[in-house]
């Protein structure tokens, strides 16, 4: 049996502002999905992203708990280039969105930044140098 990554799922309380600032980022999400419970995207790379808001999530586990744990996975979009991260980077804080780390040059080689998502996922942005 062939096994591969297909989907991430981000879980949000505010499925419209989730959506907002993942437009930023350049993913093609549709139109008038801000009030669903689920929306799904295919990447141009073929992966998918989707988001589920809080309270679908609480009727599929009764037993839900949304106390932190950490950062214990990373969502990263890759840039074409180390001026697009920064580009990146700028125009998110600029439509109001926190950054968390203004871009700098890694010493694993690549240009990196992070911003915040609105529900306080740390979301890397990178490009190889």
């Amino acid at each position: 049996m062939a096994i591969q990554p297909d989907m991430i799922g981000i879980n949000v309380r505010d499925m419209a502002a989730a959506l907002r600032f993942y437009r930023l980022l350049g993913l093609d999400i549709p139109q008038g999905k801000d009030a669903d419970p689920y929306v799904e995207v295919i990447t141009p790379n073929g992966y998918r992203i989707s988001w589920n808001t809080v309270e679908m999530m609480k009727g599929i586990y009764p037993d839900w708990d949304e106390s932190p744990r950490g950062y214990r996975m990373g969502l990263a979009f890759k840039c074409d280039s180390p001026a697009g991260v920064d580009e990146t980077y700028h125009h998110i804080v600029g439509s109001g969105y926190q950054g968390y780390k203004e871009p700098w040059d890694a010493f694993w080689g690549q240009r990196y930044a992070v911003v915040v998502d609105p529900d306080g996922n740390l979301i890397d942005l990178f490009a190889r140098l």
